[in-house]
């Protein structure tokens, strides 16, 4: 399924690029996730969601395969796998910014390939809800980022090159020897998928949800018997 979204950022676009092309620096600021492993230009962590009680947990990886500075255009390239059950996650995002009189406008598209449990919850309601995802990432990004005392990042400063394959002219590849480092972060609290739809996406889903719950508090009876 594909997802479109937009947000601003109140900085200069050369800075909201640099920031936004920094994986480590900004993952920190998206709800429930936490990186643990750097390995060359591959960043793997994990992902926490809650759909009521039940919390589920997602390991993957992400990677920036097309950064072009001139037209500052970005590609990455996400995947992950439920680390408890067989749903998992893929998705290849392009994030495209452009001036504007208040800062940076960022146009964001998704395309996404989910299976498992969540992705019952249908396309309507995943664009709701990660919407207001991206609202709580934008609100972290502003306010310790891009505003905070990190936030020194010259506007002409270079942002990072990937490794992996550019489909654009303007792109600049540089191969580096593979580093592999770990990153002490600390847990992420999961986000809360109920707490993210609001009552309009609530009333969609929470039928799908209760299944949910109820299939997964069965099978942990039965793993205990």
């Amino acid at each position: 399924m594909e997802l479109n979204h937009d947000f601003q950022v109140s900085v200069p676009i050369e800075q909201a690029w640099g920031v936004l092309t920094d994986l480590e620096r900004i993952a920190p600021c998206m709800p429930g996730a936490q990186l643990v492993e750097v390995d060359g230009d591959e960043y793997r962590g994990v992902v926490r969601v809650k759909v009521g009680p039940i919390t589920t947990q997602y390991k993957g990886t992400a990677k920036m395969v097309d950064l072009d500075p001139i037209a500052h255009r970005a590609v990455l390239r996400a995947e992950g796998r439920e680390t408890r059950g067989q749903g998992a996650a893929s998705a290849t995002v392009t994030a495209t910014l452009t001036a504007s009189e208040g800062g940076t406008e960022v146009h964001i598209e998704t395309d996404l390939d989910i299976s498992g449990k969540v992705a019952q919850f249908g396309r309507g309601a995943l664009g709701e809800v990660s919407g207001k995802i991206l609202d709580q990432f934008v609100r972290e990004l502003e306010a310790n980022v891009l505003t905070g005392p990190a936030a020194s990042t010259d506007a002409g400063e270079a942002a990072p090159t990937p490794s992996g394959p550019s489909g654009s002219s303007g792109a600049t590849t540089v191969g580096t020897e593979p580093t592999r480092r770990a990153i002490d972060s600390p847990a992420a609290a999961p986000v809360d998928l109920l707490d993210a739809a609001g009552p309009s996406v609530l009333k969609r889903v929470l039928p799908l949800v209760l299944v949910f719950v109820l299939f997964t508090v069965v099978r942990r009876l039965r793993r205990r018997h």
